[in-house]
This record gives C-alpha cells, structure tokens and sequence, in this order.
C-alpha cells in the first residue's frame, strides 16, 4: 500500500455508536439513568441482587497504574471498521483498558447484563456479567454490521456475587486467541478486538496471577440465561420484552411471520444446531456449556477450559471439575439440546398462545381453563423443533465433514462408510485429529496408498494399525475415484478446509508463559498471523510456527485446566 492511500477504516471518534440495547430493555430501577449511575460510588453499584432489570448502568474501574496493549486483532479491526492506525492513539489505548472518563455521562453509558442460568444441570440463580462491561455498540459504517464492544476484565459490577471483578492475563490470552481462531476456521464467535495487561494489577487463582482486558465484540450477548432469569422469578413482562428486542435486533426477524416467538425460538435452535455441529467437525470443546455461555445467535461464547481434540476421544472433556464428562466432546451436541429445552421452557407461553398480542392474554396471562391445551400445543412444538434441531445438525455436520474430507458430492452411505470408520480409527489407534486430516490433505491419494502408515501414524505403530490404515485408505481412494475428483484440485481444495495450525493447549501455555514470566510480545503478534491464516503452509518471519503445528509433547495432550480465569 501506497504512502497516499489511506488506510481502511475511520477514526474511533468517527465511529457511528449506539446503545439500542438500554433504550429498548428495562434497567436496574436502583440506577435508573446514565446519570445516576456516574453519580454513585462504585461500591454502592453492587455486587447485589438486581430485580425487574436487563442490566446496570456501571462504569469501568480505571486501573492503578499505566496499562500496556499488548495484542490487536487486524481482522477484528476490519469487521468492526476501524482504522489499523487508531491502535496506536492514546483514546484507543484509553477506551480498552477501561480508563475512559465517565463522569460526564452522555445517553451511550456502559453497562452490564443481568442474567441466570443452568450450571451443570443445576440452577444456579442470578449471574450476569460479573466482570464484562459493554462499552457501546458500533456499527461498521461499510458494511452496516452493528457490534456490542464489551471489556471483559473491567471491575466489579453488580453481578460479581463474591468475586473481584478481575480477568487474568493467562485467561485472556486464551480467549483473545480462540475467538480469533474460530472466525478464521468459520464458526460462529464472538470476536476479540484487543489485549491489554494491567502492570501491578493482580488476582488469586490457582496461584497469584498478573490482570488483563479483553476488549471483544458480538452482535448480541444475549444468552440462554439472559431468559432463564426472569422466567425463575415469573417476570413475564420482562421475558415478552426481551423476546420482542430479540426477535427485532438481534434475529431481525420479518414482521409477518405467523408467532414471531416460535420463529425466533425455531432459528435460536437451528443456529445453535449449525455451530455445535462445526464444533463437532473441526474438534473444539468449550467445556462448560451451562445455559449463560449459549448463545441466542449460536455463537461460540465466555471461553474458560475450551481446548481442541489432541489424540481423538469422544469422552475427552477440557475440564478438570466436570468428572462427569457432561460437556465432553461426545455430549455437547446433546447437552445444546438441553439449554435449548430450557430456553423453550422460557418462552413456551409465548409461542403456545393463538395470539401472543391479545390485550387481556397481555395483561392476566393465560386463563387456567386453556392451560393443559397451551401446555399440550407447547409440547409438541417443542418435539417437532426437537427433530429440526436433529436434521439441522447432521446436515450441517455431513456437509462439513465431506469439506474436510475433500467430496465436491455427500452420498448418504458417507456417514456410514466414511465419517464414522475414519473417527472410529483415529480413536482406536489414538490419532491426532487435526494432523490426520491435515496431512490427508496435503498428500496426493497415490503417495497415501503406498506410504499411508508411514505419513498418517506415529513411527512405534503396531501392525494392526498399519493394515487398518491401509484398508481405510483404500476405501477413500475408491471413493474420491467415484466423483472423479482431480488430486491436485482435491488437495487446493481440502487444505482450504482443514487448518494446519491449531492453538492447541500447549501452545497456548507455552505463548502464556513467555508473555507472562519471560516478557516476549512479539509471540503474540507472531502466534496472530497463525491464528488470521490458519490454513497457509507457512507464514514468514515466524520461527516457532513448524514446531506450533508439529506434533504434540507426548506430556502435554489432552491437557485439562479449571473454569478459574
């Protein structure tokens, strides 16, 4: 790029902002203004119980000493239309580390949702966003797309319970690192903006651990949990209102579409069913998919012990507390299900009623001679978006995995015949998921027939897996041979869809401890050219990204950490 051409992007300032979420939802009846909330000490904010409420009017709390940007996402900064250069502005550096000025509060005013949820099956009342603050929302003056900008790391809010507030660097980079990551393989996320460490800042864990923020962005952070709440309490006026500013500004749903409430309901579940089947295809494993971290947009949300597979198990689960393996790699597309049940338990009167808008129904609430009727036509609403959710599901993940698998056709004996013998093999001989589809890709059919075990398995394999191999990818080549693809257009085509850079556990340990003890920074920027190009053979100028996408240290798979961050 020329001196003379500018940059794309505008300026921060020129940024058009917006707070369409606090002028449409109720607030906290406590702090109901800009005004009031800038007028009150942070302590007298919470951490409390909020009722009658979609969130809090809450500030930042600006850090103690001079923060450091650390890392920013090029590719996040284009989506949301903002100038590379502004990176470097003392507003910028302000803006995401939480140290605005907000005494002088004007109509767009930070604030923090209120929400509950199900935590490992269990209610667990009201949480809400006991550390994430939402700056505004922006949207790109380009493409018209509208993101909520939210601090996560910020300070206490009334939604911290027992809590500081806090985010630590080590749990931010991982999350700055795995949005990115997702977006670039395309599944649905929520995205990172920036990373910023706050010098001297600091909060127990596991150990004693330097402070970060986040500065990240969605177009909604409406979740599950965001319904659960006020439906625990029996706030039906807050549920219809909440599902009204759903349905118009974060599904955008046509006005004539019979019960507004199933359609939204009915496209909550079929994007929830298209993300959890990428996840299924591509390995990820949030590992705590209680109701407040699932997305009423299906976005890949609040990312704790998430980790993708190492050596295939369908039972592996990123998570050292979940002993029961319930958001193990296997369950999670049934465990969506169950928080999707719940939601329609949220809305199920909504979208059972002949006429959602009838002003008596408004007002009483349904008549006790029309509820087992109601309760018997929510039912089986529920069953039938049951089986969308199944068939949403399964297409989604067919289609994908014949991506992966490089079939320009799906034939309905791939699953069969393909999908399932392929994983089944990877699990018996303890494979490495993303390097056995990666070098499936990037070898021609003849050398993989001839030298398979050799390039798909490690140098100690036993005869068995030699011949398991061998007959596998005799069937592959016989049905690539059926469609006739072309093997230097299957392999262009196959490394498009299967990355050979994955932020593995170690790796991401290993970026965490030279920022952290060892004071690197250009790792963070190296390790981001990975994560935007995940699916490149090679990426200039970064040493360790051979060794990154090579194999994993034998004691460092399936590695497991805990929710604390």
């Amino acid at each position: 790029m020329s001196s003379t051409t500018p940059a794309p992007g505008v300026a921060l300032q020129d940024l058009p902002k917006s707070s369409i979420f606090t002028s449409r939802l109720p607030a906290d009846p406590a702090f109901p203004t800009p005004v009031s909330s800038a007028a009150a000490p942070l302590s007298k904010l919470g951490p409390r119980m909020v009722r009658e409420a979609l969130f809090t009017y809450v500030r930042p709390t600006p850090s103690s000493n001079p923060p450091e940007l650390l890392a920013i996402s090029p590719s996040a900064f284009r989506a949301l239309g903002l100038s590379l250069s502004e990176s470097q502005t003392p507003e910028f550096q302000s803006l995401v580390s939480g140290n605005t000025d907000y005494s002088s509060p004007s109509p767009v005013y930070p604030w923090a949702q209120c929400y509950g949820g199900w935590q490992f099956g269990q209610w667990a009342g009201q949480l809400g966003d006991g550390r994430a603050i939402s700056l505004f929302e922006a949207t790109n003056p380009a493409t018209g797309e509208r993101y909520e900008v939210q601090l996560k790391g910020a300070g206490k809010t009334p939604y911290s319970r027992f809590a500081d507030g806090k985010a630590v660097l080590r749990s931010s980079i991982r999350e700055f690192i795995v949005s990115e990551y997702l977006h670039a393989i395309s599944i649905p996320t929520t995205r990172a903006l920036s990373l910023t460490l706050l010098p001297g800042d600091k909060a127990v864990r596991e150990r004693l651990e330097p402070c970060a923020i986040v500065a990240r962005m969605a177009q909604s952070w409406i979740r599950i949990g965001t319904f659960d709440l006020p439906r625990s309490r029996g706030d039906r006026k807050r549920i219809r209102v909440l599902a009204d500013y759903v349905c118009d500004e974060v599904l955008r749903l046509p006005v004539e579409v019979g019960n507004r409430y199933e359609a939204m309901y009915r496209e909550i579940v079929r994007r929830n069913a298209r993300t959890v089947a990428l996840w299924q295809v591509y390995g990820f494993m949030n590992g705590v998919l209680n109701t407040d971290n699932t997305s009423v947009l299906g976005l890949s949300l609040d990312f704790g012990p998430f980790a993708f597979m190492d050596t295939f198990d369908p039972e592996y689960t990123p998570n050292h507390d979940d002993h029961m393996l319930r958001y193990s790699f296997k369950n999670q597309p049934t465990i969506i299900w169950w928080n999707l049940v719940r939601l329609a338990e949220d809305v199920a009167e909504l979208f059972s009623v002949p006429d959602p808008d009838d002003e008596e129904y408004i007002k009483n609430g349904v008549k006790e001679s029309d509820a087992e009727e109601l309760v018997k036509r929510a039912e089986a609403i529920i069953e039938d978006v049951g089986n969308e959710y199944k068939n949403t599901f399964l297409t989604e993940y067919k289609r994908r995995m014949a991506e992966r698998m490089g079939f320009k056709i799906l034939n309905e004996s791939d699953m069969d015949n393909q999908f399932s013998p392929v994983l089944d093999l990877m699990q018996k001989h303890e494979l490495d998921f993303h390097h056995f589809f990666r070098r499936l890709a990037e070898t021609p059919i003849d050398t993989l027939l001839s030298r398979g075990p050799e390039i798909l398995l490690p140098t100690d394999a036993n005869e068995e897996a030699k011949k398991d191999i061998r007959e596998y990818l005799q069937s592959y080549a016989d049905r690539l041979k059926e469609e006739g693809v072309d093997d230097e257009e299957r392999i262009k085509m196959m490394k498009l869809k299967n990355p050979k850079f994955v932020p593995k556990g170690w790796v991401l340990d290993e970026i965490i401890e030279r920022v952290e003890k060892k004071g690197e920074r250009k790792v963070l920027e190296n390790v981001m050219k990975l994560v935007e190009r995940p699916f490149d053979d090679e990426w200039e100028g970064v040493e360790d990204a051979e060794r990154w996408c090579g194999e994993v240290p034998r004691r460092k798979r399936d590695m497991q950490c805990s929710c604390s961050s």
